[in-house]
């Protein structure tokens, strides 16, 4: 499969992904009806939902999940809307290393922790710094998996900065591993996108991975 296959794959998944994302913000269920399946899943688990230690756990359930899953309101689009041009010529790589990711595993809702180092070769603009860290904040915030987030990351860099090349690595340990199923614990999951100068230069490429790697 060539680079353009790749390309409009991926820009076809996203779209199909986005469009998912707004069905879903349609069909949404209120704040009231949230609370009452968590007190059908307390009491499924064995529990009672009228015991004191319990009586405002639906509320702080759905609040912690009004955090956890934040990036449903976020729009990359946006983040990525202001860029600055006066950069004195510099045409070499920007790059943010050890991002926090704190996400969580869409099959079984288990949370996901690692780092992501993302760089990009700027085309004449850049944008603000804190703005590649929400980027991965809002991808983050949503019940994913980490070669989609990858993904996702990638095609927001080089669709709205029009960056010559991307390069993003995920390393992150899924609790859906660790504490259930087969239990391995200290197992971490790699995931890599490149793009642009930084799939087709190797020395580029090498790096990016030096740079990740130095303490």
């Amino acid at each position: 499969m060539d680079a353009v296959t790749l390309q409009t794959a991926s820009a076809e998944c996203c779209s199909c992904a986005a469009d998912d994302i707004q069905q879903g913000r349609e069909d949404r269920p209120t704040r009231d009806e949230a609370m009452a399946a968590v007190r059908t899943l307390l009491a499924w688990a064995g529990d009672n939902p009228d015991r004191e230690g319990l009586l405002d756990t639906p509320k702080r359930v759905v609040d912690a999940y009004g955090e956890w899953f934040a990036g449903y309101e976020g729009d990359p689009a946006h983040e990525l809307s202001r860029t600055f041009e006066d950069v004195q010529g510099y045409d070499d790589m920007v790059m943010l290393r050890g991002i926090d990711v704190q996400s969580h595993c869409e099959h079984h809702m288990a949370p996901f922790l690692g780092k992501a180092w993302i760089a990009y070769m700027p085309t004449g603009k850049v944008v603000g710094l804190s703005k590649l860290a929400r980027l991965v904040e809002i991808f983050a915030k949503r019940l994913q998996t980490q070669e989609t987030m990858t993904m996702q990351i990638a095609d927001a860099i080089e669709d709205h900065l029009s960056a010559a090349g991307v390069a993003v690595l995920i390393d992150a340990e899924h609790q859906c591993m660790s504490t259930r199923g087969v239990r391995h614990h200290d197992v971490s999951t790699i995931t890599t996108q490149f793009r642009g100068v930084f799939r087709t230069d190797k020395v580029l490429q090498q790096r990016f991975m030096d740079l990740v790697v130095r303490k």
